[in-house]
């Protein structure tokens, strides 16, 4: 996939980064790392400019974002309670009320969860999805977007300009950081769930 992306970087330029990071926020597997920190490396040796690497990558973070915002508006809410009505809320013991709590929970501590995500492997993409289901207001979904995603952006392509031809070690740091922050996701999930239902089953008792 590297080897891909790289090539497709090389041929295409500003849009071969505007794209591969709008699909990237769309399929999150595909590495931002590889692209940004190779996109600044690019810097050093071709046309293209840091600044124009960064509107680029930031650009393509936004539609990508828009995408799954969307995505997210069209499994509204309602969507998802009568989703729960049925097998599947049988199956995650999940019922109406949840649902609402979630949405509560994001209508208060949306933004700034949409704002920090986006430096978080995976979640970085996937936050868009909640922040369209609880319809959060375009205006700051723009705004907290674009801010955390050209933070990002600014971090790995300014890395990868200033590292040149070893982009690659650092891109070993990136990497290390996205694993570590994954696993630690996963565990803080579990205690979530084992939290979660310890709860359920006291108030199912009393």
């Amino acid at each position: 996939m590297k080897t891909a992306i790289i090539s497709i970087m090389n041929k295409f330029g500003y849009l071969g980064v505007f794209s591969l990071i709008a699909i990237e926020n769309i399929f999150p597997p595909i590495p931002s790392e590889v692209i940004l920190l190779f996109g600044g490396f690019m810097t050093t040796y071709s046309k293209l400019n840091i600044i124009g690497v960064i509107i680029a990558s930031t650009l393509g973070s936004l539609i990508g974002a828009l995408i799954l915002y969307y995505i997210g508006k069209i499994l509204n809410k309602e969507r998802l309670k009568k989703l729960v009505k049925g097998k599947i809320g049988k199956i995650l013991r999940l019922k109406e009320k949840d649902i609402d709590k979630a949405d509560e929970w994001f209508d208060t501590k949306g933004n700034k969860t949409v704002f920090f995500c986006r430096f978080v492997p995976i979640l970085r993409s996937l936050i868009s999805i909640p922040a369209g289901m609880s319809e959060m207001e375009m205006p700051k979904f723009l705004l907290y977007t674009i801010v955390g995603s050209a933070i990002w952006n600014s971090v790995l392509s300014i890395s990868g300009s200033i590292v040149g031809k070893k982009w690659e070690k650092i891109l070993a740091v990136f990497d290390t950081y996205a694993h570590l922050t994954l696993v630690v996701l996963i565990i803080l999930f579990i205690i979530t769930v084992i939290i979660y239902f310890k709860k359920r089953k006291k108030v199912k008792r009393s």
